[in-house]
């Protein structure tokens, strides 16, 4: 079961690393951001989609336990993951976003896949 949990997130990584590195600007723009120079573009294709498809690797060796690393793999990409969804709740504080698209839709994906992780790691409930 584990297995199933960690490559359901290595393919939520893999998807947002794709539209990442293929599509940079629209990737970007739920948020009200643009991509319009090389330089911008650049920046969302590493953080986004080399980064993504980086996590995405790594989480497929550790739905697999490759080398013995499925929790520690799976506990680093929740912890990650956790800590984006606080940047969400520090940006409600802050700035107090109104809608729920696209802040509050990817803070509970955010914590939905950390939950998923940290399940596969034996850590949830």
């Amino acid at each position: 079961m584990a297995e199933f949990l960690i490559i359901a997130v290595a393919l939520f990584f893999a998807g947002m690393g794709v539209y990442g590195l293929a599509a940079p600007a629209r990737l970007v723009a739920p948020f009200g951001l643009s991509a319009d120079s090389a330089t911008s573009r650049a920046e969302v294709r590493a953080v986004y989609g080399g980064f993504g498809v980086a996590v995405a690797a790594l989480l497929f060796f550790a739905a697999f336990d490759a080398h013995g690393i499925r929790s520690a793999a799976s506990v680093t990409v929740a912890v990650a993951l956790l800590g984006m969804a606080f940047g969400r709740i520090v940006s409600a504080v802050a700035d107090r976003p109104t809608r729920f698209y696209p802040v509050w839709f990817y803070f509970v994906v955010e914590l939905v896949l950390a939950g998923l992780l940290l399940s596969a790691a034996g850590l949830g409930s």
